[in-house]
């Protein structure tokens, strides 16, 4: 095994961004692939959307376990040749992070290896455990030595202090005491494992290439290697894959299923496809809804690139106006911006965003965006628009507001830094400085997702983030343990 540390500020292009919550990470598992590693980075590169801090990549060769992690994008880790070809065998795990527990240092960086009584183990995480220092601290009393403070290294000492025989026994033991929303990959010296939480809250597809399958958050990372999509894996299910093909472990009692909303509306990128429904269809039926909403007379939709464009595209057309880009989105900024004065300080916002004059001057504007967490960078955008000569400038948001924190794997600032909770609609608007301001409903989300409206008896989503309704325990929180989850919404434009 063998890690790098690159020497890297941890700011990135989405820390101007401060109305946004925080991706989670991205997870990627081929096996029976000749250049395991390469897809395992191209993979990556797809899932980099999920997690910008740092990224890692464990294969196996047959005979030894190979491993490079870094801090930074996953191009500025996996673009060596020298590198690559230190990552030998046919099979590989690969991670792309966004801390939401765990510091910011290499050691965290996944996946993570262990040496285990019957061979070696590396893990890869997509969620939070919300039992997670609960059980560490039961682990320490117990001898066990921690070599990181993320949440996942609690799983590998489950196992290994497990009195299972096999890999995957040892790992449905090590799941039933865990808490919390997770999707793992998991590489063994035989075999690439996929584990998802009980009740699906994190995603983990299925694909197949040839003589090779993988496991990915997302189907575009099947897509940029060439893989077919074969399917979700299933809430609460683990699928172990070898030469032998895929066997599928339904260790737990059938629950409701409650995955994130929040995938539909943000998290994942628009071209993937989650639960069976194209993620850019959904946005733009989500957009058609907040016109039939919350319709307000105007001149021309605008939406705020890139996130809020597919709900701007179905907003326009359902309210039959005209769709055009008026802000301007810089995607070339760099992961690091010295702001030596105030001035430069405040003009943060422009090095990412740019009002395209010509579509705004001496219009009525709609700005569509996909959320508003705390506000700042909102207020900033509707300034500029209205500097460049917007007559009204109305803002309506494709999700309901954002007025609880998740605890499970996305990072979001406390009670007191969401604006949604601290403010009532009015307070907002004028805080905001728009002429109205509109939020889709909760039930008109459900519609656009398929559901008529939400159950309130068994709620088809995890939409805890609006409604304050948590499907998991919250042990560590509840226990006053959890620390609070890092956070990079610090305002910096």
């Amino acid at each position: 095994m063998s890690d790098r540390l690159t020497t890297h500020p941890f700011a990135t292009d989405d820390e101007a961004d401060g109305d946004h919550l925080k991706e989670e990470c991205g997870v990627f598992g081929i096996i029976g692939d000749a250049e395991a590693s390469a897809h395992t980075a191209l993979g990556l590169h797809a899932l980099q959307h999920r997690g910008q801090e740092a990224a890692g990549i464990v294969s196996f060769d047959g005979r030894q376990f190979h491993s490079h992690r870094g801090m930074g994008h996953v191009s500025e880790n996996f673009a060596s040749d020298a590198v690559m070809d230190r990552l030998k065998g046919d099979m590989a795990i690969g991670h792309t992070r966004y801390a939401t527990t765990g510091e910011t240092i290499l050691r965290n960086v996944q996946p993570l290896f262990a040496e285990l009584e019957s061979g070696g183990f590396a893990v890869g995480h997509n969620g939070n455990l919300t039992n997670a220092l609960t059980l560490r601290q039961e682990l320490k009393r117990r001898g066990c030595l921690f070599q990181s403070t993320s949440d996942t290294e609690v799983l590998i000492h489950l196992m290994a202090i497990s009195e299972e025989v096999s890999f995957e026994e040892r790992l449905v033991d090590a799941l039933r005491q865990v808490e919390g929303a997770y999707s793992f990959v998991c590489l063994t010296n035989t075999a690439l494992i996929g584990a998802r939480d009980p009740l699906g809250v994190r995603p983990l597809v299925l694909g197949k290439s040839e003589n090779s399958w993988c496991l990915a958050s997302e189907t575009c990372a099947l897509d940029i290697i060439g893989a077919e999509y074969v399917r979700d894996i299933d809430a609460g299910e683990v699928v172990v894959i070898t030469q032998d093909g895929v066997r599928s472990l339904k260790p737990f009692p059938k629950q409701h299923p409650r995955f994130c909303i929040f995938e539909y509306i943000y998290f994942a990128r628009p071209d993937s496809v989650s639960e069976g429904q194209s993620v850019y269809e959904v946005r733009k039926r989500i957009g058609a809804q907040l016109a039939f909403e919350s319709p307000v007379d105007c001149d021309v939709v605008v939406p705020v690139p890139d996130s809020g464009v597919p709900a701007a595209l179905g907003y326009a057309a359902a309210a039959r106006k005209p769709y055009e880009l008026g802000i301007i989105r810089n995607h070339y900024v760099g992961r690091t911006f010295i702001q030596p004065t105030d001035k430069t300080r405040n003009l943060g916002v422009k090095r990412k965003h740019n009002p395209n004059r010509g579509v705004l001057e001496g219009k009525r504007v709609i700005l569509v965006d996909d959320s508003i967490v705390r506000g700042t960078t909102s207020k900033k955008i509707v300034e500029m628009v209205r500097q460049a000569g917007a007559t009204e400038v109305h803002m309506r948001i494709s999700s309901p507001p954002t007025a609880h924190p998740c605890f499970f794997g996305i990072d979001t600032p406390d009670y007191d830094k969401l604006l949604a909770h601290q403010y009532d609609l009015a307070a907002m608007t004028k805080l905001l400085g728009v002429d109205s301001l509109a939020f889709i409903s909760i039930d008109g989300l459900y519609k656009a997702l398929g559901e008529a409206k939400r159950d309130l008896g068994h709620p088809q989503f995890c939409d805890a983030c609006f409604t304050g309704d948590y499907p998991l325990p919250l042990t560590d929180r509840n226990a006053g343990t959890q620390p609070k989850q890092l956070s990079l919404l610090t305002e910096r434009v």
